[in-house]
């Protein structure tokens, strides 16, 4: 089966004066005395919808603990998370819970599809728990899986179960997808196909979409990147042009 086209938009979206995540000082430290590791050394960043945003670094750099605070699946030791005002560092566990539900998207490297179940079903299982979802069907067309409504887990290459992962973390109309290695267990040709899917889904729901990843190459499909070392942003750029997917081989 071909690789399904997606339409290539390019440019920046207007930063908005009010951020999405507005993060000052966050730490993250793991176990306590000698023991003690940390994963975050004091993050500064503000976020803006409809972003596309690459966090890059290496393993430990402290990457995926950041995407898990932002995504209310881990907490801060320290400093302030801000989700449109909300402190996300002072919920309790039912608060983050309705954070997580109403408001993100996850897509992981591995997919964590429902092997009995179609791709309709798969996401469909979102659509049942969420507020205002869009139809399962809708979802998939937008990741180019239109014809593959019907069809299971074992009758579908790695790159169209990523494409029904991302269709079922969109299915319920998040304002932020969360992207852990999206691309990590996938070749590269199929790799692409699904950054084609996430570019599509962030400037046609204008939904703000972070991707992290070690792969250099994958940050010049962003609007900004931020690369990390030892729980540090080091770095900050902007591109001036958002790269398209097909474009980039690694």
């Amino acid at each position: 089966m071909s690789a399904p086209t997606f339409p290539v938009q390019s440019g920046s979206p207007a930063v908005a004066a009010e951020p999405v995540y507005h993060v000052r000082g966050l730490t993250r430290v793991y176990g306590q005395g000698e023991a003690a590791v940390t994963a975050l050394a004091g993050v500064d960043l503000d976020l803006h919808a409809g972003e596309l945003i690459v966090l890059l670094g290496a393993s430990g750099s402290g990457k995926s603990t950041l995407l898990n605070n932002l995504g209310g699946l881990d907490t801060p030791t320290g400093g302030t998370l801000h989700y449109r005002g909300w402190d996300l560092g002072a919920a309790d566990e039912d608060g983050l819970t309705r954070y997580r539900r109403d408001h993100v998207g996850f897509v992981f490297q591995f997919y964590n599809l429902i092997p009995s179940l179609t791709a309709r079903e798969n996401v469909a299982l979102i659509t049942e728990i969420a507020r205002d979802p869009m139809p399962a069907e809708e979802a998939l067309h937008l990741v180019g899986l239109g014809a593959r409504f019907d069809h299971f887990s074992a009758q579908l290459s790695g790159g169209e179960q990523q494409r029904v992962a991302i269709a079922r973390a969109i299915a319920k109309r998040p304002e932020v997808l969360l992207c852990d290695e999206p691309t990590g267990a996938l070749d590269v040709h199929t790799g692409i196909t699904v950054l084609e899917a996430i570019a599509h889904i962030n400037r046609t729901l204008g939904t703000l979409t972070v991707i992290i990843t070690h792969n250099a190459i994958i940050a010049d499909l962003a609007d900004r990147v931020f690369t990390l070392s030892d729980g540090r942003i080091v770095s900050e750029r902007a591109n001036p042009r958002r790269a398209e997917a097909r474009s980039l081989a690694w």
